[in-house]
């Protein structure tokens, strides 16, 4: 059975927020931790499951607006481990897809701090399940591009998509940010088909989930939901947007009823 051990840093997965999508080694390491630092986007459910005895830490990052530095953060896991400590660094998804974890994993290994990563459901497979929709299909879909509109401060960022989007291909935006007109006129100026579908999915996976929906040509009119949003864009949503396959808010009790 899985215990936190003493001076080792733990990244683990939090996953969409449903602490039943917890995968069962982040909840006993939950349970034995000395100290759980952990994100903003981390639901107060899947906290309650930390042991009382844990101290726990904020250490979270929103819409650009940083409370904490994440040069601390990596010196924080570091010192915290050399005390003795069994350390938790609770990232909202999986660790590693867009959670920042190469640059705790660089300044742990610099220190010579053991650490272990531990995955968890990331947003765009709760997002494809909330759907019923496979992102990929081997009738249909055959690729699954993973993208983020959010970069490292001073970095030039790139276009979110250049030229076509290929039939075969489903394209999922993590952070695509609130500026659907923005995006929908970028990806149109770079050559991206106006009728391809998009589905912006809040919060998936969790009880308040909501879904917005449409196609690159008409962006500009879909209003995003609360963070964090995930974009999905291709063709293997035509079900979903042309209404073959419901979405409605008849999933929201559904979803509360099962966590």
């Amino acid at each position: 059975m899985t215990t936190a051990r003493k001076g080792v840093v733990y990244l683990v997965g939090a996953g969409p927020g449903d602490p039943e999508l917890l995968t069962v080694r982040a909840v006993r390491l939950l349970e034995t931790a000395d100290l759980v630092l952990h994100d903003d986007l981390v639901p107060s459910s899947v906290l309650a499951l930390i042991h009382a005895g844990a101290a726990v830490e904020s250490v979270g990052k929103r819409c650009g607006r940083a409370r904490i530095t994440q040069q601390a953060i990596n010196a924080m896991l570091v010192e915290e481990a050399r005390k003795g400590l069994s350390v938790v660094r609770l990232k909202s998804g999986d660790p590693m897809v867009f959670g920042r974890a190469a640059e705790e994993l660089d300044a742990l290994r610099e220190a010579g701090i053991p650490a272990v990563v531990v995955p968890g459901v990331s947003a765009v497979f709760a997002a494809a399940a909330s759907l019923q929709t496979p992102l990929t299909d081997r009738r249909s879909a055959s690729r699954l591009i993973l993208a983020t509109g959010s970069h490292a401060e001073g970095k030039q960022a790139p276009p979110l998509w250049q030229g076509m989007l290929p039939d075969e291909a489903t394209l999922a935006v993590y952070m695509p940010g609130r500026n659907f007109a923005a995006t929908g006129a970028e990806l149109l100026a770079n050559g991206m088909d106006a009728t391809i579908p998009v589905v912006a999915v809040s919060r998936a996976g969790q009880p308040e989930q909501s879904v917005v929906m449409g196609r690159v040509g008409t962006m500009h009119a879909l209003e995003p939901g609360h963070a964090p949003v995930l974009l999905l864009v291709g063709r293997a949503l035509e079900d979903v947007v042309s209404g073959k396959i419901a979405v409605d808010q008849g999933l929201r009790p559904l979803l509360a009823e099962l966590s």
